[in-house]
């Protein structure tokens, strides 16, 4: 009966749990290209029985790379690896897969966040960055304000890439407008001073991501889900907050979004946060209540209790899982034990499972042995291709 590990619907695919694989950055990337790191890591989670598994933030242009060694789609060289992990969830796993789609705007061309983060100079093989406005901290390059040309080309880079993940095959794709990214820096008026439809009401500082999200719904297969992530508040006086992601929430419903799901912060250096277990499933709720849209609840869950209290309670619709996940991929397997409930692990990790563990018989009839003997030939081949 655990509301955890039961199903969800989204559009035309369903989910076989509530339990997702939040994006956490790699940095293992070349020129945007998924790596053998990402085959072992992403690949980890295909075994591990989640509903949902979505990518690192994979870019659309080089540009809105966070650093030089973070993912992309920005053309159809990058499908082919991003494919061949697709086809190893498909041919072994029961968890979905997803990508999610960003630009970093004036956050990108930095070193990768295990290292001091500072900026990599064009020298270095960094780049400017792009921001709706000028504005300065004292971690990125200052960036080059866009201009409108800059916009419509961010804007087909987003659908372009779009187009390319729904030719690979994927389940969902979701569209990062939060953690002072570049959508997110449009929406929040601590970044953008801008003084054209761009800029000023929130009416026009939504503009651009209602507009991305669009162009994407629109280069996505109608069956498939899309979702988006966003910053329910800044964190910061006079930033967005709350009930601008209400309202946020309720356009890009209007619009065909399936879930958003509710991080927060990132976009100024001056937020005061209090991080602490659960601190921002009240978003969830929040943008929950407010705007009738599903969501995804995300920050420092990390105990079964915590998430099945989530959704009991009406908080949230799905849970998102990074760092926990990151220290035990097989976090699911402990849930599901934790709360009663029985798990059909991959054949190879039966043991794993007391209440499966024990052998398998061979059959006793010739045919039941050559059907066995088969499948095991053939899953055999699908591991060597």
């Amino acid at each position: 009966m655990s509301l955890l590990f039961s199903p969800i619907k989204l559009r035309g695919l369903t989910l076989d749990n509530r339990i997702v694989l939040s994006p956490m950055c790699q940095y293992a990337a070349q020129h945007g290209l998924a790596s053998d790191w990402h085959i072992a890591h992403l690949g980890t989670y295909a075994l591990g029985n989640l509903g949902l598994a979505i990518t690192e933030a994979t870019a659309v242009e080089p540009k809105g790379r966070i650093s030089p060694v973070c993912l992309g789609l920005y053309s159809d060289a990058h499908m082919e690896p991003l494919a061949r992990i697709l086809k190893f969830y498909r041919d072994y796993g029961t968890t979905k897969f997803g990508i999610q789609l960003a630009h970093a705007g004036r956050k990108s061309s930095v070193l990768p966040s295990f290292m001091i983060r500072k900026a990599v100079p064009v020298a270095d093989g960094g780049w400017i960055p792009m921001s709706p406005s000028y504005y300065e901290d004292d971690v990125h390059t200052h960036p080059a304000v866009m201009h409108l040309e800059d916009i419509e080309r961010v804007k087909t880079a987003w659908r372009d890439s779009a187009r390319r993940a729904a030719a690979i095959g994927v389940d969902v794709i979701e569209l990062h407008f939060a953690h002072g990214y570049l959508v997110n820096q449009f929406l929040s008026p601590v970044i953008n001073a801008r003084q054209d439809h761009y800029g000023g009401s929130r009416e026009n500082r939504m503009r651009l991501a209602l507009e991305i999200f669009e162009l994407c719904r629109g280069a996505f297969p109608a069956e498939r889900p899309v979702g988006v992530r966003i910053s329910a508040t800044d964190w910061v006086e006079g930033g967005w907050g709350v009930a601008d992601s209400v309202v946020l929430a309720g356009e890009l419903r209007a619009r065909g979004c399936d879930y958003v799901c509710t991080s927060s912060g990132g976009v100024s250096l001056r937020q005061k946060i209090d991080p602490r277990p659960l601190y921002q499933v009240p978003l969830a709720e929040a943008v929950r209540r407010g705007s009738g849209i599903a969501t995804m609840a995300v920050g420092q869950i990390t105990e079964p209790q915590q998430a099945e209290a989530i959704l009991a309670n009406g908080r949230a619709d799905l849970i998102a899982i990074g760092r926990r996940l990151m220290f035990d991929p097989h976090w699911a397997w402990k849930a599901a034990a934790e709360l009663g409930v029985f798990l059909k692990y991959p054949a190879r990790y039966r043991n794993a499972n007391p209440r499966i563990g024990q052998a398998m018989d061979f059959p006793e009839s010739p045919e039941k042995r050559k059907r066995m003997l088969d499948v095991m030939r053939e899953e055999a081949k699908v591991a060597e291709a």
